[in-house]
């Protein structure tokens, strides 16, 4: 796999030509390239039985690093055991924007996330506008969900992303419901012509906001599309040189045939995949 190409990649530079990171400050490249990371991350576990044992498959193949555990689900007793048992790298994966299908979910609980959830869905705009009266409704649905995460997995969540993405709605970020000095996950980062100016500048304001309560990886880009090749190609170059998050379904069908197949492996040979989530201390904090 080449080295890394910022022009390429079309991203921003220094004077120097140096590579500057999308985050709260730039990492500076001096000499030999700095030793990067390439994480495979898994979300929806205990969503259902499907998604967790498919992610179990991917995990074993040592094609994904970590898993994002919904609670309050159908399997999410089940996958907290598997979690336990395996020593799973796992963090929460906040649910504004889907049903608890838990049996015992207690019912104020469900109703509340229910009134978030229409909220939310109702336009695509919503999550950006923060609504005054869900305040409390959007505090306790957050809080519940690291409660019972903590309950699960016996230990304190040091990861926290969303279903949907919706742990970065305004509702969510604004009010600073995520508990600081966490790994929290960044926006998508898009590849040049992949999305308008105005859309790439609001996320980056949104990240540099993030990035004064959390920890940050550099990069965070979703598995697919897995076409055309170069895309797969220009986000595993970056790997070398920077903290780089690959967000992941195993329960879809192709990203699945990529990662239980080994396919993925093609792409990273020259760059391992992580085993667990963590930003080394050369990474923004």
């Amino acid at each position: 796999m080449p080295q890394t190409n910022s022009t390429l990649l079309g991203l921003d530079t220094d004077g120097s030509g140096n590579v500057i990171p999308s985050g709260n400050q730039a990492r500076t490249i001096d000499g030999p390239t700095h030793a990067g990371l390439l994480i495979v991350n898994a979300d929806d576990w205990g969503r259902d039985r499907e998604s967790t044992d498919r992610a179990v498959e991917c995990i074993l193949q040592g094609t994904v690093s970590s898993v994002s555990a919904m609670v309050f689900m159908e399997d999410s007793e089940r996958a907290a055991v598997i979690a336990r048992e395996r020593d799973v790298d796992v963090g929460v994966h906040i649910n504004l924007t889907t049903r608890f299908s838990a049996p015992d979910c207690p019912a104020r609980l469900v109703e509340h996330q229910r009134q978030l959830t229409h909220y939310l869905r109702q336009h695509r705009f919503a999550p950006i506008i923060f609504h005054p009266w869900l305040a409390r409704s959007f505090e306790y649905v957050v809080a519940a969900q690291i409660d019972e995460f903590r309950r699960l997995y016996e230990k304190v969540p040091e990861r926290l992303d969303g279903h949907h993405h919706m742990h970065l709605c305004a509702n969510v970020l604004l009010p600073g419901l995520l508990p600081r000095g966490t790994i929290v996950r960044r926006n998508f980062h898009f590849l040049p012509g992949e999305k308008s100016l105005p859309n790439r500048l609001y996320r980056r304001a949104i990240d540099r906001i993030l990035a004064r309560r959390h920890r940050v990886v550099d990069y965070f880009f979703p598995l697919q599309p897995l076409v055309p090749a170069t895309r797969l190609e220009r986000i595993f170059s970056l790997g070398q040189q920077f903290v780089v998050e690959v967000g992941t379904h195993p329960v879809r069908a192709e990203e699945y045939r990529f990662l239980a197949r080994g396919k993925i492996f093609q792409w990273a040979r020259y760059l391992p995949i992580a085993s667990r989530f963590a930003i080394p201390a050369t990474g923004h904090t």
